[in-house]
């Protein structure tokens, strides 16, 4: 089956697990793609940082679903917090219609925080939640260490970390 790693990253965390996705299945990877350049791809695996709530580009899929019919997608979302279940479950839920939810295998990555790689636009919603961070009384630990992070980068990406998303598409392949 012709495969894709399609991919939007802005701080290059993403990039990196997109990269390694691709190398472990050996199919092709697309930055930024429009739809017509993964459209004629059998497995399209898709990912995105999680940005203010929502999954960086996923628009790409969530436009085309209908068009995508017959087609096998997977998605994949990197970010800086811990990846708890319960939170993820709640992300997904808001990003993706009932329909998507069960037709489209879904994978979290733990990607990294580095505020000197962030955009103009970025860096201003990141120091609002900075001053709110400073603000708190009692900081939970993942918000302590989010302050931390502004001044000491984090990266928690770990190429195991696609392992999940590689196997499942294997056996997608493999039929």
């Amino acid at each position: 089956m012709k495969t894709v790693v399609a991919y939007r990253s802005k701080t290059g965390y993403t990039e990196r697990y997109a990269r390694w996705i691709a190398e472990e299945l050996g199919c092709d990877i697309k930055n930024d793609p429009s739809f017509s350049e993964i459209a004629d791809y059998d497995v399209i695996i898709y990912g995105g940082g999680m940005y203010a709530g929502g999954l960086n580009g996923l628009k790409l899929i969530r436009k085309n679903y209908d068009k995508l019919a017959g087609k096998h997608v997977v998605l994949f979302a990197v970010g800086s917090n811990p990846g708890r279940e319960n939170e993820l479950t709640a992300f997904w839920a808001r990003l993706l219609s009932e329909e998507m939810l069960g037709s489209i295998p879904h994978f979290f990555m733990r990607g990294g925080f580095d505020y000197s790689k962030l955009g103009t636009a970025d860096r201003i919603l990141m120091n609002m939640l900075k001053k709110r961070l400073q603000n708190l009384k009692n900081p939970t630990e993942d918000e302590a260490g989010m302050l931390a992070a502004y001044d000491t980068p984090v990266d928690f990406t770990a190429k195991e970390n696609t392992q999940p998303l590689v196997d499942h598409v294997r056996s997608i392949i493999q039929g």
